[in-house]
């Protein structure tokens, strides 16, 4: 090796440096995007301690796939149910300790994907196949496209002035929860199509729809923690117990919550006030295309100012 070619490598070096520098993360927003590099140790555990739940609840979905495939149903339908405590684990976290970043709610929602929509469709195609295969089939093709829907949807229409306590349509993990406990309660369909359109169709419907449903941190409450306790000991108890009817009435309980809280809603008006049924609506832009403003004449923009309008028409 001779001598320039040693003093050539220090400059190759500084200029490979060079270009990795220039090289940087870009919104499509424009606003700035900090690597995790740039942060200090405690600051990326921090940020990045959410989304190493979603990443678990992504591969227990996954796992979910592979489990329901090989027909191992009840194994199948526990992973989801495991992916449905991480998905809820992830957004406490997250809010416990200040991490709540776009990139964190986009993962959520890719992995809320594979939990919650391609894992129960896979589950109620592979379970209802051998007795009803067309049926198994379309119901599954319209879960996964019902769960792709809500996703999207709730990502482009997240509204700061919203009630919390609600959902608008019945979560993607609420969905799952029916398929999970139907799954395990009734190892296999019982004969005729109408169980797997129950468990697969109705609560893919509900994910599409409009309607309201109380959020899960609004059923639990810590304002009357000695209520709570018991019945999250109760639940705990029954899966224990009766794992299937738990499961059954849990899930399916969730699901008529809406129906019967619309039905409910004069009396507890009535009764308990105002603050104990759900909030008008207000509605939102178009979810599928942005709303553009339509552009103002000088004039309309004086008549609404309450000035006379610019060249007003001669009389006669």
């Amino acid at each position: 090796m001779t001598e320039a070619d040693g003093a050539s490598r220090p400059r190759t070096a500084r200029a490979r440096r060079r270009v990795v520098r220039g090289w940087r993360l870009v919104s499509q927003t424009g606003a700035r995007v900090v690597p995790l590099s740039r942060l200090n140790p405690r600051v990326r555990a921090k940020v990045m301690l959410p989304s190493l739940f979603t990443l678990g609840n992504m591969i227990c979905g996954f796992s979910s796939v592979l489990m329901a495939f090989q027909d191992k149903f009840r194994v199948a339908a526990v992973l989801i149910a495991v992916s449905i405590v991480l998905d809820i684990a992830d957004g406490a976290v997250a809010r416990a300790v200040g991490a709540i970043t776009p990139f964190g709610l986009q993962f959520d929602s890719l992995a809320d994907l594979v939990s919650f929509g391609i894992a129960p469709a896979v589950l109620v195609y592979t379970w209802a196949l051998p007795s009803y295969p067309q049926w198994a089939w379309t119901g599954a093709m319209f879960w996964l496209a019902s769960a792709a829907y809500r996703l999207a949807r709730f990502n482009v229409t997240i509204d700061p002035l919203a009630d919390k306590r609600y959902f608008i349509g019945l979560a993607s993990p609420g969905a799952a929860g029916v398929v999970i406990a139907t799954v395990f309660a009734i190892d296999q369909p019982l004969e005729g199509p109408l169980l797997p359109i129950a468990a697969g169709v109705v609560p893919a419907v509900l994910m599409a729809t409009s309607f309201r449903f109380r959020s899960f941190r609004g059923l639990i409450s810590t304002e009357r923690l000695p209520l709570t306790i018991g019945f999250v000991a109760a639940i705990v108890l029954g899966l224990v117990l009766a794992p299937g009817v738990t499961g059954i009435v849990i899930a399916y309980g969730y699901v008529l919550t809406s129906p019967l809280g619309w039905a409910t809603a004069p009396l507890r008006r009535r009764w308990f006030g105002p603050d104990s049924v759900a909030p008008p609506r207000t509605r939102l832009p178009s979810v599928i295309m942005p709303v553009e403003a339509e552009p103002v004449i000088e004039g309309e923009l004086a008549m609404e100012e309450g000035d006379e309008p610019l060249n007003p028409p001669s009389a006669g």
